[in-house]
């Protein structure tokens, strides 16, 4: 199976094709190769580089659109208009072809680089000096995703751990991973095979996806000339 990943819930724009054995003709099923990757950084450009990103990708791996057996999108969470760049190309491309688009969480697949460690925490850029948030156990999400500004996050983390687990290591933007007292982990975005490992359970079971929800997580930046305030 051929499978197209897409990210843009962070500055780092994430595009390529993930080939994963379903367990024909006596393999073991769910291993991933990367055929193709591409990650740029773009705070503004999403829309401008990622179809071109995608189309490098299938002519590198030496694929044709019409050889794609699915698509991955990360849902964010993530600013609006780059999340939204991501979540409305996978749906295209998924729509023209035929094709299932799978959706999950961004911060998962950060998450599975680092599916080791007992307790983690991902956070990423939301801007208005805040962080997009969730904890891990084992790879498993336990708390999350949320936006809250680092300190609040700080100290909401600081309080639980009177009662459980402390975290144990943080991954995702590294400006952001940098104000917290926690070992930093080099997994700072989602990769084209973290996004399929989270996407595996439904790739392999070929259970038809839920529809594509973007993970905002509140009101984006801008606003209509309408709604605004005299």
């Amino acid at each position: 199976m051929l499978v197209l990943a897409v990210d843009t819930a962070t500055p780092e724009v994430v595009t390529g094709i993930v080939e994963l054995d379903t367990g024909t003709a006596g393999s073991s099923p769910g291993r991933l190769a990367v055929r193709s990757e591409r990650v740029e950084t773009t705070t503004r450009g999403h829309a401008e580089i990622l179809t071109t990103r995608i189309l490098e990708c299938l002519d590198e791996a030496g694929v044709a659109r019409a050889d794609l057996d699915a698509v991955v999108v990360g849902q964010g969470p993530g600013p609006f208009t780059g999340l939204r760049v991501g979540l409305a190309t996978g749906a295209a491309f998924g729509d023209a072809l035929g094709v299932d688009v799978h959706g999950v969480c961004s911060l998962d697949a950060i998450a599975v680089a680092a599916s080791d460690v007992d307790s983690l925490l991902v956070v990423t850029d939301a801007r208005r000096r805040e962080v997009y948030w969730a904890r891990y156990t084992r790879g498993a999400r336990t708390d999350g995703p949320d936006v809250m500004a680092p300190a609040d996050l700080a100290a909401a983390l600081e309080h639980a751990a009177a009662t459980s687990p402390g975290i144990d290591a943080i991954a995702g933007s590294p400006a952001h991973t940098a104000l917290f007292d926690y070992p930093v982990l080099t997994a700072s975005a989602p990769t084209a095979i973290g996004l399929v490992q989270v996407a595996l359970p439904g790739l392999l079971s070929r259970t038809p996806p839920a529809p594509l929800t973007p993970l905002y997580l509140r009101r984006p930046d801008a606003v209509e000339l309408k709604d605004r305030k005299k």
